[in-house]
């Protein structure tokens, strides 16, 4: 009996569907299946940064920074349309402290206990010195000193502040990552299946037998695979146990990372990346044009069943984080929208959640008559490496298939340059001369060269169909439930993009409810 598939990947977030990519270009036969939408957990509940990880240099973890450094420039060439350069102003002041669980702050209060857990700005330079060379740097700026007595970055911030650092880091849009990703590992192949579910995987004669449920239909079907990829996220250990009945279980670490969303707090396009009383660190970002991202808390994450939700005390924390350094403050009534995804860490025994590494650790099984690949942890800047790493593995088992390919292939929409993406704004409006420049901007941050064919041949605005509000028109909705999986409207106005902090709960219910009408109609012709 020949399989299905050669491999089948359990789970839609950004590491399943990176493995599924890589794969699929290698000449593998490839299945996904994900219960929710594409990227619904922990993939679309990010701080939303390509970065290196300045924090972790604390805790000694030079080769994952290092590793994530490198991938930056090499993920804003592949898609400069959902990336983007962005500077980030750490602001100083003498009391700044260290958590207290680092091995950086273990070391300081043995040699230095004069600091009493302070972080002195020697030290900081030293780090930003390291963040700017550890991996190499060709298109993003060096760090620099800020004077914010008299910089624009400083009008914001209380006058306790008055020096800081400007460095570099990245942009992504999460959520448009894991989709653009599955849409490529379908152009070559791979059949992605959101809202299916894996119910059983059994194996008879070395190949997996597994049962996937249709959620949205309620039908049940059969496919066969060589080997399976358990990249299940917060249900990782679940998979493992309860689907594939492995033996050998690793354990992770659930952490929840919450955001506020509040109205604009700054005028400048620039990132604050604050340091608090406790030691944590917090970003205050330029989001969506109109508001500012606040994020991310750490917090321990009982059971991966259970909602992901900021909670009271999270908003609280981070709004008494922000008022810590802003001079005007802010409270719960600037709130425009909150979110939180779960982020499953490998459990290295660490004392606190902040601790725990973010580094990625793959397990491959063969207990149960045929291999299994496991993902624990991982971090969105080093998805691709890790899905390389995956495929090593895969590969000495299959050792069919090509080698390496997605360090310089381009996603959909991203076969142009960092710098031409004003030029391509600009040659969209002129062919649609309806475009104002907002919206034109919004449809090549999410589709890049693929706008023209998301606005095809429309010559005005009425000919894009129904207006559900927003910009977002029947041509759109048309093209990302067609082209990126879409099915509910949630999956367009949170995921696919963050239309939802612009339209009303009427119109989202009535994109809904135009959405279900025509998956309903499409099911009635089959």
């Amino acid at each position: 009996m020949t399989p299905d598939f050669d491999l089948f990947v359990i789970g839609g977030g950004i590491n399943g569907c990176g493995i599924a990519r890589d794969a699929a270009g290698r000449g593998f036969s490839v299945g996904l299946a994900e219960m929710k939408d594409l990227g619904a957990a922990t993939s679309s509940s990010s701080t939303k940064l390509f970065h290196g990880g300045l924090r972790y240099l604390e805790y000694l973890e030079f080769r994952l920074v290092r590793e994530a450094l490198v991938e930056r420039e090499v993920l804003l060439q592949a898609m400069p349309h959902i990336a983007w350069p962005m500077r980030f102003i750490l602001p100083y002041h003498k009391d700044m402290r260290f958590e207290a669980t680092t091995p950086v702050s273990k070391f300081l209060r043995l040699a230095m206990p004069w600091l009493k857990g302070r972080r002195p700005a020697w030290l900081i330079r030293l780090a930003l010195l390291i963040y700017d060379t550890l991996g190499g740097r060709a298109l993003l700026p060096g760090t620099k000193y800020v004077d914010l007595r008299v910089s624009p970055e400083g009008q914001p911030l209380k006058s306790d502040f008055t020096d800081a650092y400007e460095y570099s880091d990245c942009w992504v849009e999460d959520a448009r990552l894991v989709v653009l990703n599955a849409r490529d590992a379908e152009a070559l192949g791979a059949v992605i299946m959101p809202r299916v579910k894996v119910i059983s995987a059994t194996v008879s004669a070395g190949v997996w037998h597994l049962t996937l449920e249709d959620i949205g239909r309620g039908k049940t079907h059969h496919v066969t695979a060589r080997m399976i990829v358990n990249a299940a996220g917060p249900w990782v250990s679940d998979v493992q146990s309860a689907t594939l009945k492995s033996n050998h279980r690793q354990s992770i670490r659930l952490v929840r990372g919450s955001h506020i969303v509040t109205k604009r707090l700054f005028d400048h396009e620039k990132c604050y990346f604050f340091q608090g009383r406790d030691g944590r660190i917090v970003f205050a970002i330029p989001y969506e044009g109109d508001f500012t991202l606040i994020g991310t808390t750490d917090v321990a994450h009982e059971n991966a069943e259970d909602q992901a939700e900021c909670t009271a005390e999270e908003r609280d924390y981070l709004l008494s984080f922000a008022n810590e350094y802003f001079e005007t403050p802010i409270n719960a009534d600037d709130i425009v929208w909150t979110y939180s995804g779960v982020r499953p860490l490998y459990d290295d025994g660490a004392q606190s959640a902040t601790a725990a590494t973010r580094d990625y650790v793959l397990k491959v099984d063969h207990g149960s008559g045929a291999p299994a690949l496991t993902v624990f942890g991982g971090k969105i800047t080093t998805y691709r490496r890790l899905a390389e790493s995956a495929l090593a593995s895969i590969q000495q088992i299959m050792p069919e298939g090509t080698g390496p390919w997605t360090a310089k292939a381009p996603l959909p929409g991203g076969d142009f340059r960092i710098y031409e993406f004003e030029a391509l704004v600009q040659s969209l409006r002129r062919q649609y001369a309806f475009l104002d420049q907002a919206w034109a901007t919004r449809l090549v941050r999410a589709y890049g060269t693929e706008a023209r064919e998301v606005l095809a041949d429309a010559r005005d605005v009425p000919s894009l169909g129904k207006n559900f509000g927003a910009t977002l028109t029947e041509s759109e909705v048309t093209w990302l439930m067609d082209r990126e999986f879409a099915q509910k409207a949630e999956d367009i106005v949170w995921r696919r993009s963050k239309l939802g902090l612009r339209m009303s709960i009427e119109q989202i219910t009535a994109l809904d409810d135009w959405m279900n009408n025509r998956l309903r109609s499409a099911a009635a012709a089959e």
